[in-house]
């Protein structure tokens, strides 16, 4: 008898579920090869298995399609921000502002360099400085800085925010479905072993090639060992 290999992928995990399910309609309950437990167990995680791994591709097809947008949105706010502190440091460096000016954005007076801006946080921490600290200076009467102004940066950096934030709650949903994934995976794996284990147990009497028909027909998977194929052919040419 060729050994059996139990399902290693959801789609082979349903494809086996649905076989087994579809002869649970086709044949009336005396007449399986499983019991009506099993039977009402397939009815009720098939579904849900298959809902959730549906949510799951959808949501990270989503992501995917928005990635590049997000990519481009975060460019754009590090972009602008990085420019407004060139010029903010050029004008401090023609003598048109004074170095003092650079504590309204949180920086050390001495120190004309562009802050790291690589990571999310980064981006977050200091366009929130330099936003804040460019508004509260001309609240106090300073003159804007220009090419760009705070409120181009601004735009930017809240369309950042937004695309963060969206991003930040597709990844959760997407680790949320796959955790619950993870869960009905463990649970449809000791199903179908159970109902497996039935149906070739019911079929234990016949011989071996129509246990091997039967149990094929509510959907478990055979191959041949290596030496049994040499067999099976050595047969056929012998016949």
């Amino acid at each position: 008898m060729p050994y059996r290999r139990l399902p290693n992928t959801d789609a082979a995990r349903i494809r086996a579920m649905k076989t087994a399910l579809q002869k649970g309609q086709d044949l009336p309950p005396h007449k399986l090869a499983f019991s009506a437990k099993l039977l009402v167990d397939l009815r009720r995680i098939l579904p849900l298995f298959e809902n959730n791994i549906r949510h799951y591709r959808h949501s990270v097809n989503i992501q995917n399609s928005k990635s590049k947008n997000y990519a481009e949105t975060m460019r754009k706010a590090r972009m602008y921000l990085t420019h407004f502190i060139k010029v903010m440091n050029m004008a401090v460096t023609r003598g048109d502002l004074s170095a003092e000016i650079r504590t309204f954005y949180g920086m050390d007076i001495s120190d004309s360099t562009v802050p790291s801006l690589i990571s999310e946080n980064e981006l977050v921490n200091w366009g929130k400085k330099v936003i804040e600290g460019e508004e509260l200076r001309i609240r106090q009467g300073g003159s804007p800085i220009t090419n760009p102004t705070i409120a181009v940066v601004k735009v930017w950096y809240e369309s950042f925010l937004h695309a963060l934030h969206y991003n930040n709650t597709q990844a959760k949903r997407i680790f949320d479905l796959m955790d619950k994934n993870n869960f009905l995976r463990k649970e449809v794996d000791k199903l179908i072993l159970e109902l497996w284990n039935e149906v070739e147990m019911t079929h234990t009497e016949y011989s071996e090639d129509a246990r091997k028909t039967m149990n094929e027909a509510y959907g478990l998977v055979y191959f041949y060992r290596k030496h049994e194929l040499v067999r099976i052919e050595y047969s056929n040419l012998a016949s």
